[in-house]
């Protein structure tokens, strides 16, 4: 029976809540799934208590329960014998009845087609029914009205557990989930405003999206008046990022699935990418099946200006594909492994076509350990179309290799980490060991090698070596070891062991 609470959920009790979800299924499953099956119960206990709450409401207003039923009046229909409390009647085959209720749930709300498609719950192998009726349980000890619990605290402890359940898939967390405190660094940089439109191509989860719509509220502008977007490769990742939005009362947002590189989703016109205010992303590190087939030939979109990436490195090809979707006006901010900067071949002629466009403003280097999957450095490369007069022919280099949190397990940036490599790009302006603004000049006589420690080092160069003193010095040890030496052979004249 499902709890009635006085006063709203904390966000310490509702990840604490959820988290032990995920305790119940220890030994049942793989912990790297279980973020289907959790997010999916939450997402539709959330989407019953809703729908309960706003038709209470509806009848008291009309008195009316034909009209208080209404999908006309519900953000979300759930259709007739799919509601939480019609599967809890059910205490055998409790799995086909929640998949069953889940399709029918999509077939009614278009907006929803596809989020519950990889959550299936009838292998009585995986769930049986005595596991599935503790697991619903669970989920029934706090109602998920939005009287019981804000949409802004659900959304944030629904983005803990994306981070617990990166944590616990390890280096396949990397795939769906980019830390936070690096995302704050992206937005922090490129400050969204009101009205602009937001594209992220490898939106995984949807943190950058979210992280937008944060900076919008910390800094008091409408999140509203953002329009975001975003495309998504893998279907589970797809759905946990729209299941995610819709927790946030994000309803408008155009995520969509596909293959960003060989299909993208997002066009103005058929073979042109729409273009967009900001984009920012965190594409998978040098990737090898990318699409290299396609692009050797001709890229059909025209993302190739700078040329086909090579066959085992995708990273510009992501970043290509950015560069297009980015308006004249516009920015772009997207995390790259370091060789990137500094690999030579076809790499080496997209990076001067990048630089000698004038597109790269800054460049962010992180330190070790931050990233889950990999404990390489990574960069973030930072993009402008209309730079200002004053930076033009420029790039800011910053070396943040000694900007984190060092962890037992995974290295962090902390908000002092964060604010000082942000102001560092907004100030653009030299300090020492930390940051430096190159001329273009300068980068084109080292072969448009974009190497961090080439122009920043964050180590302080050695003292100076008095030379003098130094000889001063040797000389003194010299004659000291000849007055030892002296001695030594006295004494072994004396034993008569030398004459």
């Amino acid at each position: 029976m499902t709890d009635k609470t006085d006063e709203k959920l904390t966000l310490q009790q509702l990840e604490s809540h959820l988290w032990g979800a995920a305790d119940l299924l220890r030994g049942s499953i793989d912990s790297g799934d279980f973020k289907h099956y959790i997010f999916g119960l939450l997402f539709y206990k959330r989407l019953c208590d809703v729908w309960q709450e706003e038709y209470e409401d509806r009848l008291a207003e009309y008195d009316d329960a034909e009209l208080a039923a209404d999908p006309e009046e519900h953000r979300f229909h759930i259709p007739e014998g799919c509601f939480w409390s019609d599967v809890r009647k059910v205490s055998v085959d409790i799995g086909t009845e929640l998949n069953t209720a889940f399709r029918a749930i999509e077939d009614a709300n278009p907006r929803l087609k596809g989020v519950f498609q990889d959550v299936d719950f009838a292998n009585k192998e995986r769930f049986p029914d005595h596991l599935l009726d503790g697991l619903l349980q669970h989920f029934e000890r706090h109602r998920m009205r939005k009287s019981d619990v804000d949409s802004r605290v659900l959304g944030d402890a629904y983005e803990y557990l994306i981070s617990k359940f990166a944590d616990d898939a390890g280096k396949k967390g990397g795939e769906f989930y980019t830390p936070k405190q690096v995302v704050k660094l992206m937005v922090e940089i490129l400050k969204p405003e009101e009205g602009m439109t937001v594209y992220d191509p490898t939106v995984g989860s949807g943190g950058m999206l979210l992280e937008a719509v944060h900076y919008m509220e910390r800094n008091e502008q409408n999140p509203k008046s953002l329009t975001l977007y975003g495309q998504e490769k893998n279907l589970n990742t797809w759905a946990i990022c729209k299941m995610s939005l819709f927790l946030h009362d994000i309803d408008d947002a155009f995520v969509e699935r596909g293959d960003t590189l060989l299909d993208p989703k997002h066009l103005a016109e058929e073979k042109v990418l729409k273009r967009f205010d900001l984009v920012l992303a965190n594409p998978p590190f040098s990737l090898k099946k990318w699409g290299h087939t396609v692009w050797s030939k001709g890229d059909p979109y025209g993302r190739d200006t700078y040329g086909c990436p090579p066959k085992s490195y995708g990273d510009l090809a992501f970043v290509q594909h950015m560069v297009a979707s980015v308006k004249s006006s516009g920015r772009m901010a997207v995390v790259c492994p370091h060789g990137v900067l500094f690999r030579g071949g076809k790499e080496g002629t997209i990076r001067k076509g990048l630089l000698e466009d004038d597109l790269i403003e800054a460049v962010v280097g992180l330190g070790a350990n931050l990233f889950y999957g990999t404990g390489i450095p990574a960069a973030i490369l930072f993009l402008n179309r209309d730079k200002k007069a004053e930076r033009r022919k420029k790039v800011l280099i910053v070396n943040g290799d000694k900007d984190l949190v060092e962890g037992k397990n995974q290295n962090t940036l902390s908000n002092e980490n964060v604010k000082r490599l942000a102001e560092a790009v907004h100030r653009y302006e030299d300090e020492e060991l930390f940051c430096r603004v190159v001329d273009l000049e300068e980068i084109k006589e080292n072969d448009f090698n974009l190497n961090l420690t080439r122009y920043v080092q964050t180590d302080p160069p050695p003292p100076p070596i008095d030379v003098k003193a130094e000889v001063v010095k040797l000389q003194g040890l010299m004659a000291q070891r000849d007055e030892a030496e002296k001695l030594m052979v006295g004494f072994l004249t004396e034993l008569g062991y030398a004459k």
